[in-house]
């Protein structure tokens, strides 16, 4: 005697399962939305087209100094006039005569630059870092007028004061060599005292989106603010001193002006006053090897920005509480 005699349960389970699996098919293919219609050429320009041609254009404009100033360097005229034609000769020579000559060491100037700029970003950081999070998170006396004064005396470059800084250099070479003229210590006492006032009041604005909640509870639990600065807020804020930092090596390497007054002994140069002896001089002019030390020397700036490419974009777009 079958112990199943209903046929509601006689069905075999496999063809059931088909059956759902025929009903789920129909209905998310009731549910799919029929693709758009392809938009005409000229709607397609007028609505998004015409961006991808000016960032195109962009890429051209930016990239072609680039090119020329790499087409040159290989170019063994050592001269700009023969460089119009892009890449048409390629020699190596020049990046071989800049280690040749030992009155103008190339290698050293690679090495101060690296040096001091690295020295410098990592002072203004810490410096602006400390004055940032006073301004923050404390409340005294003369506060926003520092604000502001920080502020309004960032308005005159240095540049502006060059002659100054050369007297001040001056005397207190006569006090503290180590501190004067043809100093690298001294070169970056000068950066650091110019490069503290946007670079603290652009800090002090991302310091105070930090919730002060976070300060309270680690307050609570005893911590006081060395530890808190240290330990809680620079994790925090990793995004701006990423960003202050890549700012203030690129404004060290590049700066000409103050750098060749406060330094003089070829030894002790950077990159920015020595590869200008490749092209100062009237009958002894080689923009081949000026041009192959500027396509070495742009290697430091863009490894650094690659290293801190993640920081960056972090900061400009997720903020700091996290």
């Amino acid at each position: 005697m079958a112990l199943n005699s209903n046929p509601l349960t006689s069905q075999p389970a496999p063809a059931l399962g088909e059956a759902l699996a025929d009903d789920q098919r129909g209905a998310a293919a009731a549910q799919k939305p029929a693709p758009a219609p392809r938009r005409p050429f000229g709607r397609w320009f007028r609505e998004t087209g015409w961006r991808h041609l000016i960032g195109i254009v962009m890429l051209l404009f930016c990239a072609f100094p680039l090119a020329y100033v790499l087409s040159a360097s290989l170019n063994p005229g050592g001269t700009l006039l023969t460089a119009n034609s892009l890449f048409s000769t390629f020699d190596l020579g020049a990046y071989f005569r800049l280690f040749e000559n030992p009155s103008q060491p190339y290698g050293a100037w690679f090495v101060n630059t690296l040096v001091i700029g690295l020295a410098t970003a990592f002072g203004t950081v810490l410096l602006g870092a400390l004055a940032a999070y006073a301004f923050s998170r404390m409340r005294f006396t003369g506060r926003r007028f520092g604000l502001l004064t920080l502020l309004l005396v960032q308005m005159f470059p240095q540049l502006l004061a060059f002659v100054a800084i050369f007297l001040l250099m001056s005397a207190i070479a006569d006090i503290f060599p180590a501190l004067g003229l043809n100093s690298q210590l001294g070169l970056i006492m000068v950066y650091l005292g110019g490069a503290l006032g946007v670079n603290t009041y652009l800090m002090y604005g991302f310091f105070n989106t930090v919730p002060a909640s976070i300060d309270e509870a680690a307050k609570i639990d005893g911590a006081g603010h060395a530890r808190i600065f240290f330990t809680i807020i620079l994790r925090l804020v990793a995004p701006i001193l990423a960003v202050v930092g890549l700012l203030s090596f690129l404004a060290t390497t590049n700066d000409f002006v103050i750098a060749s007054v406060v330094l003089s002994d070829p030894d002790k140069q950077t990159l920015a006053v020595g590869l200008y002896q490749f092209v100062s001089q009237e009958t002894a002019r080689n923009w081949s090897v000026f041009a192959a030390g500027a396509v070495l020397a742009a290697i430091i700036p863009v490894a650094l920005f690659l290293a801190l490419q993640r920081f960056i974009v972090g900061g400009l777009t997720a903020g700091s509480v996290k």
